[in-house]
C-alpha cells in the first residue's frame, strides 16, 4: 500500500507540474512579484514545515508583512499552489522513515484529496470580504492547535497509543474527518495539528500521524491547486519563488538539521498569527460587500 501512496504522490507531482508551469508559462510577461522575496519566504517556511511547525500560517504571515499580494482573495490559492511541490518533496522524504497499516494510510489520504477538490470549487467562489473572513477564522483557529501543541496537549492524547492502524467504526470516523480537514485546508487551515490530534484520539501510535498528515497534504494539495489555477486566483512568481525555496528548506530541514529548539520561535509565531487572524477578521467584517 505505501507503495501505491509513492506512485499517487509521483502522478500527482506530474499531473500539478504540468498545469502549474504550463500556467505561469502563459502569464511569464505579467510582473506579480519579485521572486527572491518569495524564494526567501519559501526557505523559511517550509523549513519549519519540516520540522512540524507547519508553512501555511508562516507563509501567510510573511506574505502579509511584505504586502506580496495585491489582494487577499489571492492567498488561499498562493498558500496551495506555492507548497504544493515542497510538501510532496516532504512526503516522498518521510513515507518510507515510519511503518503502518497501508490501507489506513490510503483511505485516509483519498478522503482528504476528496475534500479539498470540493474545497477549492468552494472556495473560488468567494469574494475578498469572505476570503478575509474566513482566512481570520482560520489563522485564529491554527494559532490555537499550535498553543494546544506546544503546551503538551495533543501530545497527551497519543501517550501509550500503538495501533498502526485502524479498523471498522474508527477507520469510518477518521475518513470522514480527513475528508473535512482537506476541504478546509484550502481555506486556510492547516492540517497538521488536527490531524495530529485525530490520529492521537483514535488510538493510534504517535508516529503514524506523520506519513498520515503528510501524505494526505501532497495528494491533496496538487487537486486543490487545479482549481485555483484554473480561475487564476493565485500569485505565480510569488508561487514559483516559494516552490524554488521550500524545496531548498525542506531538504535542508531533512538533511541537515537533526535536532533543533524552535520553542521561542514556536510561541513567537504563535502571538503573531493570532494577531494577524484577528486583524483580518476585523478588516473583513468591516469592509463593505463588493458586487
Amino acid at each position: 500500500m505505501v507503495l501505491i501512496v509513492q506512485i499517487i504522490l509521483a502522478v500527482v507531482l506530474v499531473y500539478f507540474s504540468i498545469i502549474f508551469f504550463t500556467d505561469y508559462y502563459k502569464h511569464r510577461h505579467e510582473n506579480d512579484g519579485n521572486i527572491a522575496v518569495a524564494a526567501g519566504i519559501g526557505a523559511i517556511t517550509n523549513f519549519l514545515d519540516a520540522l512540524g511547525i507547519g508553512s501555511y500560517a508562516p507563509t501567510t504571515l510573511l506574505l502579509k508583512v511584505t504586502k506580496y499580494l495585491k489582494s487577499d482573495k489571492l492567498i488561499p490559492g498562493t498558500l496551495t499552489v506555492a507548497c504544493t511541490i515542497p510538501v510532496i518533496t516532504e512526503a516522498f522524504l518521510f513515507i518510507n522513515a515510519i511503518k503502518m497499516e497501508g490501507t489506513t494510510l490510503l483511505s485516509m489520504v483519498a478522503a482528504a484529496a476528496v475534500g479539498s477538490f470540493i474545497g477549492s470549487k468552494v472556495m473560488t467562489k468567494f469574494n475578498e470580504k469572505i476570503i478575509r473572513i474566513i482566512m481570520g477564522i482560520a489563522l485564529f483557529l491554527t494559532a490555537i492547535l499550535m498553543l494546544l501543541k506546544q503546551v503538551g496537549f495533543i501530545n497527551a492524547l497519543g501517550a501509550g497509543n500503538t495501533a498502526l492502524g485502524l479498523h471498522g467504526t474508527s477507520l469510518v470516523i477518521a475518513i470522514v474527518i480527513n475528508f473535512f480537514l482537506g476541504a478546509l485546508m484550502t481555506a486556510g487551515v492547516g492540517l497538521y495539528a488536527p490531524c495530529m490530534a485525530l490520529v492521537y484520539m483514535l488510538g493510534m501510535n504517535p508516529l503514524v500521524a506523520f506519513p498520515i498528515m503528510m501524505a494526505s497534504c501532497a495528494v491533496l494539495m496538487p487537486v486543490a491547486s487545479r482549481e485555483f489555477v484554473k480561475s487564476g486566483d493565485y500569485n505565480r512568481r510569488g508561487s514559483l519563488g516559494i516552490t524554488i525555496g521550500g524545496i531548498v528548506g525542506v531538504v535542508i530541514a531533512v538533511m541537515f538539521v537533526k535536532s533543533l529548539d524552535l520553542t521561542v520561535l514556536t510561541w513567537l509565531i504563535i502571538v503573531v498569527v493570532t494577531y494577524t487572524g484577528l486583524s483580518m477578521l476585523y478588516q473583513g467584517l468591516k469592509q463593505k460587500e463588493t458586487a
